[in-house]
């Protein structure tokens, strides 16, 4: 039976990690082998499949046994997930749509990069500054925050109406600075 959880601090779904075969251990200890385990299995969980399959494939030379069948099924993992099918949207609106499914599901990181590459290929799509400052209101980032949404609302004054009334600037809320970019003094 594989075991699945879910990093407190994402949301995000870990890699499953096999229970030990039978009258097997688990690796186990705090020397530097291991610990380049440890980091090995946390850059796969965090979908860096690249760095993962480097770092399992260098361990392969000098791991001891009980580490080394481990190893060499997380390099098969890598390397599978490495093979999927890039991303391909017809529109940015799709675009935005799967970065936003992202946003929702608490993939972060994966949501802010979706978000960056819209704007790198339509750098005055307000929508995804709107998003990128969904993101950082959500995460914490106060400044990006501000300097996102305000980037929105320059390209299209609507997003403020739509920042007022959206629940996801509730951490905002209370900064003055926030207050005063969606009611400006009207001179």
């Amino acid at each position: 039976m594989m075991h699945e959880a879910r990093t407190a601090a994402s949301g995000r779904k870990k890699i499953p990690v096999p229970p030990a075969k039978q009258g097997s251990r688990a690796p186990t200890g705090t020397g530097p082998v291991f610990q380049h385990y440890q980091a090995a299995v946390q850059l796969l969980q965090q979908g860096k499949y690249e760095k993962a399959l480097a770092a399992f494939e260098k361990l392969l030379l000098e791991a001891p046994a009980e580490i080394k069948e481990r190893c060499k099924m997380y390099v098969s993992t890598c390397q599978r997930q490495m093979e999927r099918p890039s991303l391909a949207f017809v529109t940015p609106g799709e675009h935005y749509d799967y970065a936003i499914s992202q946003l929702n599901t608490g993939y972060y990181e994966e949501a802010r990069e979706q978000f960056r590459n819209i704007l790198n290929g339509h750098p005055n799509a307000d929508y995804a500054f709107y998003g990128l400052a969904l993101l950082d209101s959500i995460t914490g980032k106060s400044q990006d925050c501000l300097t996102n949404l305000a980037k929105a609302i320059e390209l299209n004054p609507r997003n403020r109406l739509q920042a007022r009334a959206d629940n996801d600037f509730q951490s905002m809320v209370d900064d003055p600075r926030f207050t005063e970019l969606l009611y400006p003094e009207v001179p």
